[in-house]
């Protein structure tokens, strides 16, 4: 699927793009200190925060690979991502 400057495709569909039981780390959105700016939206790599008609964020942890790229990039005044650690 060919995309434009700044866009991004959808997390694939289906088992096969999952993301299996080897994530080491999972994001947790806190809402309450979430901003909207849509900062870990654009930076995802997976494509898996998704922004709901209240225009607040979502993330879908069945596609995360729990890279850390939306926690690192959230601005400093929320740091409404924070990271934490599966447990097997």
């Amino acid at each position: 699927m060919p995309l434009g400057i700044g866009c991004t495709a959808r997390p694939g569909q289906g088992r096969n793009n999952k993301t299996g039981s080897w994530r080491v780390y999972y994001p947790i959105l806190d809402k309450e200190k979430c901003t909207k700016c849509g900062t870990c939206q654009l930076i995802c790599p997976e494509g898996c925060i998704n922004q709901l008609p209240d225009k607040s964020y979502e993330i879908d942890l069945d596609f995360c690979k729990g890279c850390g790229m939306c926690a690192e990039e959230c601005p400093d005044k929320a740091k409404a991502i924070t990271m934490h650690k599966e447990e097997k």
